[in-house]
């Protein structure tokens, strides 16, 4: 019985981390437009990007919670392509919100320092980097649809 609740708080909490991931995201890249950013907008972008960057953590944290406290064990999971499919899509997506994380913090930076805001150009490049970072995320359910379902395990 423990397990089973344990089982279930772990999956509980991974999906919470993967919404709240999401919806964090989706926010910035809507925020993060020539035409509506201000100050306001870039102290706003900062504050979700360090909500995203705890949602990502936790993503990871229960994950691998799931991997090693979970009903199937760690010794499954480790020999599943899919699993370190989802491991490795997972690391690209936090190595990817790198760029856009730094790039955020410098507007900060220099709107309380000169207050002045990022040019055109730079807004528009971290956006895409954003929008593909969004778009890679949607491979990782994918992945874990197909192990929960037994698509494609060993």
């Amino acid at each position: 019985m423990m397990t089973m609740n344990l089982e279930a708080l772990l999956a509980y909490l991974h999906i919470a981390a993967i919404l709240s991931l999401v919806v964090f995201i989706s926010s910035q890249a809507a925020l993060c437009r020539v035409e509506w950013l201000n100050a306001a907008v870039v102290r706003r972008l900062v504050v979700l990007d360090k909500i995203y960057l705890s949602a990502a953590a936790l993503i990871l944290a229960s994950g691998l919670a799931r991997t090693f406290w979970g009903i199937k064990g760690w010794v499954w999971y480790i020999g599943q392509p899919l699993w370190w499919a989802k491991l490795g899509l997972m690391l690209l997506l936090l190595l990817l919100s790198i760029k856009p994380s730094l790039a955020l913090r410098r507007w900060l930076v220099q709107l309380e320092a000169q207050g002045s805001l990022p040019a055109e150009r730079e807004i528009k490049a971290v956006r895409a980097h954003i929008m593909r970072t969004a778009h890679l995320l949607l491979l990782i359910p994918v992945a874990g649809v197909m192990l929960a379902r037994g698509l494609g395990t060993l």
